[in-house]
């Protein structure tokens, strides 16, 4: 019997380190790109962007997901996603993408504000361009500032995969709470646990050893 549960709970633990790596992977270059455009002199571009993460940070994700999946069907009467698993894990993953990068894009703008003016102002003296002053100067010292509230975003994403199951994407907590109904057994909801505090325990040993190699920018 914990050999079934255990390897039941792997294929569900498998939907949701896919929809973790595909989150991190479309997430991250995006809020760099909405950091960008918060940040931009034109009010038309940064006052729309400004809005839109207002409102992202300040309404619930399992929100986000219902409206993502079932509002393009009720608003253009059309399934846009698609049927069946796929399509629901494709609403689900549009809609934590643009959770977290609208969380993302807040933490590098706030990152890339730290640095002082004078570092750019020194990069112009040198002659380099904006573009090089960015990449080669002020980009490695974001990163060493960001890693810690990153992490602390990234470790949330991973729990907040779970939420995608009120969309009946099957992930690891709903492989679980599946054996309450099937077997009438409720310890294999329990045994999910196991499996997000190890997830979560490598990404904060991996983060630490991250901390250490940028541990030269003070």
């Amino acid at each position: 019997m914990f050999l079934n549960v255990t390897l039941t709970l792997l294929g569900g633990f498998w939907g949701t380190l896919k929809l973790f790596a595909l989150t991190l992977l479309f997430a991250l270059p995006l809020g760099l790109v909405i950091s960008f455009g918060s940040r931009a002199r034109v009010k038309v571009i940064r006052l729309p962007i400004r809005f839109i993460i207002w409102i992202i940070r300040g309404t619930p994700l399992m929100l986000q997901l219902l409206v993502m999946y079932y509002g393009p069907g009720i608003i253009f009467h059309a399934n846009v996603w698609g049927s069946g698993d796929e399509g629901r894990f494709v609403a689900a993953l549009v809609a934590f993408v643009i959770n977290y990068s609208c969380y993302f894009s807040e933490i590098y703008r706030g990152g890339i504000q730290s640095i002082p003016v004078g570092q750019y102002e020194a990069g112009k003296v040198l002659g380099l361009t904006k573009s090089q002053i960015f990449f080669k100067v002020v980009l490695l010292q974001v990163i060493k500032r960001i890693v810690p509230p990153m992490s602390n975003e990234i470790i949330t994403l991973v729990k907040d995969t779970s939420l995608a199951r009120v969309i009946a994407v099957y992930e690891i907590i709903w492989e679980g709470q599946s054996f309450i109904k099937s077997a009438g057994i409720i310890w294999p909801l329990f045994y999910t646990g196991a499996f997000y505090l190890i997830f979560s325990g490598l990404l904060t040993l991996l983060f630490g050893r991250i901390e250490k190699k940028l541990s030269y920018f003070r």
